[in-house]
């Protein structure tokens, strides 16, 4: 990359040096940078993409870290992260010892607020606003939430506090029209009424012209004694000639229905997000407001890139790829599918064969797999937007009408809906099937994105079965086998490749709570080391007995279930071995290792127990999920180790927990 403006900014304060053509310029290099250096790491290279100029244009108004910048999810601030000073480390960002993909408090003083669930930006930064009124400080507080974003009902319900608890408000709309696909609902709808209406557009260019002839120094007086004023009528007046007649406001009147208006909040757009010098003077005038205040911007996800406005859900996310075409390498010949789609596919069949079957998501079709039922049998596919919560209860109600809904979400966003998983699904006993995808580590994506949390927190919910399946053809068992089950059931598997193992023509149903032995006891007077791998854990187990070789007497069982567990087959090889391990892709607290613990106490079982899983802390991003295996410990070697440094004569008295 050629040397320019970019190179000349190591922190905010130096964008606020630039003249207007230098912004632009430094925009082309911003773009180029995100291009050139995202090609080699992967990320989210579409959003960025997108609010290029946006971000600029704030740092151009605000100064933070004294004015504090909110995205919402934060996989958008990667061109605020380069204008913070972190540029350095932006060649690794979401590799082993490099920049998070997400705005992290920890990472820079700059990043206000951490994120990466949608929905929370206008929350926080609300909160943030409360707190500065109360401590009489003088801080701006700009919060940047997407259009998916108004799908997810956290959102509601900071818009409904927002001008009763503060007269200093200023949000940002990026609307792009994209989460990760296409949005879904009546929010999209109404948003892009606004976006294509005649009027909204000629106003809109008015707006443009107005901004442009204004003087900077009085630009917001003016802009607040005239063409705001016309915006908020021409906003009411041709939203109303396309949509069905407003409800009475009690006086005789009709409601206003533009509904950040309603909520008291003065609305702003739509505004071209791509031309910097209106978003400059746009963010001025916010600044200036006493009242709360949205500036709707629309913006191009994937801008100045065509291999991301082509292909923008491929975009949104994805590893290294040729930053001149675009192309991303293709899957190794004879490489095993990844869970997801292993789990879609059968979904389609599933739904091909039992009509009672469908599918729900939460704007997630492709990581999840369900892209294919979309795809072939859209009737039978229901996407509620990121409204995890709202896809619980949905789910809740079609049960009681004979449905078997299968909700595929991540493992780290269904912690979203926990109480609609107990109160509305589980309390009422529903045939309500979870398919939780990404359980374990999502390693380039940081704590924010792993699932190392469910098994903990379902296994004190009643009357639900959880499981976890240790190749392709088991997961294909246990989707067939819930889908058959009339009570809650939860299959957890990681993110990536599977086993590689072949799936049968027709699945099978499995006994409830029963575990899988695979290979037992050769009882040829050597230690014996009973192994319990979970799920993916269980070929980690595989290699951990094969590595202890002819020393050790090992069997190797397949638990297959986290509630209910197999107790007799536990009880079993816990008396009948001198050591126990237990393997799984989850925090030890409360996961696996710990129910087998409570069933040895419980029985007066003295085996020695090694709990083998991640520490009591949020484990951090890396390159790739064996980095963080390696320094965790939780490989086969690491576990050899472990086994090898208790002296079979110490065993009995011994209780140990690795992570």
């Amino acid at each position: 990359m050629m040397s320019g403006f970019l190179d000349m900014i190591s922190e905010p304060a130096h964008v606020k040096k630039l003249t207007e053509d230098q912004l632009e310029q430094l925009a082309t290099e911003v773009r180029e940078e995100l291009i050139i250096k995202l090609a080699k790491t992967g990320g989210h290279l579409g959003p960025n993409l997108g609010v290029v100029e946006l971000t600029i244009a704030m740092h151009k108004v605000f100064s933070t870290p004294h004015d504090k910048f909110v995205w919402d999810v934060s996989h958008q601030s990667y061109v605020h992260k380069l204008l913070t000073g972190r540029r350095e480390g932006f060649s690794k960002i979401r590799q082993t010892g490099g920049l998070n993909g997400f705005a992290l408090r920890t990472e820079s003083a700059h990043d206000s607020f951490g994120a990466g669930h949608a929905g929370t930006a206008l929350s926080a930064a609300l909160g943030m606003c409360a707190a500065r009124d109360q401590k009489k400080t003088d801080e701006d507080v700009v919060c940047v939430f997407g259009d998916a974003a108004l799908t997810n009902g956290i959102s509601y319900e900071a818009l409904n506090n927002i001008a009763q608890t503060t007269n200093k408000f200023i949000g940002v709309l990026n609307d792009n029209e994209w989460s990760i696909d296409k949005n879904v609902g009546a929010i999209s709808k109404y948003l892009n009424k606004i976006i294509t209406n005649p009027s909204y557009n000629r106003l809109h260019d008015d707006l443009s012209r107005l901004v442009k002839k204004l003087p900077k120094g009085d630009f917001a007086v003016r802009l607040g004694n005239r063409a705001e004023g016309a915006l908020k009528a021409e906003v009411s007046e041709s939203s109303l000639k396309h949509q069905p007649p407003a409800p009475q406001d009690g006086r005789g009147g009709t409601a206003s229905s533009v509904i950040f208006e309603e909520l008291g909040i003065r609305y702003i757009g739509p505004l071209d997000g791509h031309n910097l010098p209106l978003m400059v003077k746009s963010l001025e005038y916010a600044k200036s407001c006493d009242h709360p205040v949205v500036l709707h911007v629309l913006t191009k996800k994937g801008k100045g890139y065509n291999a991301a406005l082509k292909q923008p859900e491929k975009f949104h996310g994805l590893g290294p790829y040729d930053a001149k075409t675009g192309q991303t390498p293709s899957a190794k010949s004879g490489s095993a599918p990844n869970w997801q789609d292993v789990f879609g596919k059968q979904m389609l069949k599933i739904c091909e064969r039992d009509s009672r079957v469908v599918g729900v998501g939460a704007a997630m079709p492709s990581g999840t797999g369900l892209k294919y039922l979309r795809d072939e049998m859209p009737g039978r596919y229901f996407d509620v937007g990121i409204a995890e919560e709202h896809a619980v209860i949905f789910a809740a109600g079609m049960a009681t009408m004979e449905c078997h809904p299968v909700v595929a979400i991540y493992s780290t966003f269904l912690q979203r809906a926990y109480d609609c998983i107990i109160h509305d699904v589980a309390l009422q006993d529903l045939p309500v099937t979870f398919c939780m995808d990404r359980a374990g580590l999502s390693a380039n994506d940081g704590p924010t994105h792993h699932g190392l949390f469910d098994i903990s927190y379902l296994r004190c919910v009643p009357n639900i079965v959880a499981m976890a399946p240790r190749n392709e053809d088991e997961l294909a068992d246990m989707m067939f086998t819930a889908t058959r089950h009339k009570h809650p059931t939860f299959i957890r598997y990681p993110r990536g490749a599977a086993e590689g193992a072949e799936i049968k023509e027709e699945p099978e149903m499995l006994e409830i709570g029963k575990a899988e032995v695979v290979q037992n006891f050769k009882d040829n007077g050597k230690r014996k080391i009973a192994f319990f791998g979970l799920g993916p854990m269980f070929t980690i187990a595989q290699k951990a007995a094969e590595a202890l070789g002819e020393d050790f007497d090992c069997t190797l069982i397949n638990p297959r279930f986290t509630k209910p567990i197999d107790e007799a087959t536990t009880e079993y090889f816990a008396k009948t071995a001198d050591q126990i391990v237990t393997l799984e892709d989850h925090v030890l607290p409360g996961g696996y290792g710990s129910v087998v613990s409570e069933l040895l106490v419980e029985k007066n079982i003295s085996t020695p127990l090694l709990r083998i899983g991640w520490p009591d802390q949020f484990i951090e991003h890396a390159s790739s999920v064996n980095e963080l295996r390696e320094k965790y410990g939780l490989t086969s070697k690491a576990i050899v180790a472990q086994i090898k440094s208790t002296p079979a004569a110490k065993a009995k008295s011994k209780v140990t927990a690795v992570a």
